[in-house]
């Protein structure tokens, strides 16, 4: 067997490239990656560890990029997406602060 045609039986492997803020450029596979959607959503937030640094990190993915991280078989998880705090919640929150039992409440809690 040539070392041609060993070339082109072999499956290529995937690279990703991305960039963290901390490292730069970075390289990944397609394990590495992990894509989060909402439901019936098109755009979502692909996520990965630097391998340098350890930090995980949440990046916007366009319809574009999902479908190329898709098509590269990357693996995807529908999550659930949170409504915005609202005024009476921070209000209501702030007021909960200003109590006395607050803290016994917070460290209480299981």
């Amino acid at each position: 067997m040539t070392y041609s045609t060993l070339a082109t039986e072999l499956p290529r492997m995937t690279t990703i490239r991305t960039t963290c803020p901390s490292c730069g450029d970075v390289e990944l596979t397609v394990d590495d990656v992990g894509l989060e959607m909402a439901v019936g959503a098109e755009e979502g937030r692909y996520r990965f560890e630097c391998p340098f640094c350890g930090t995980t990190q949440r990046r916007p993915a366009s319809r574009r990029v999902v479908s190329v991280l898709l098509a590269t078989g990357v693996s995807y998880e529908i999550v659930t997406t949170a409504s915005p705090i609202t005024e009476d919640e921070i209000t209501e929150f702030a007021d909960a602060l200003d109590g006395e039992d607050w803290f016994r409440e917070v460290a209480s809690f299981d």
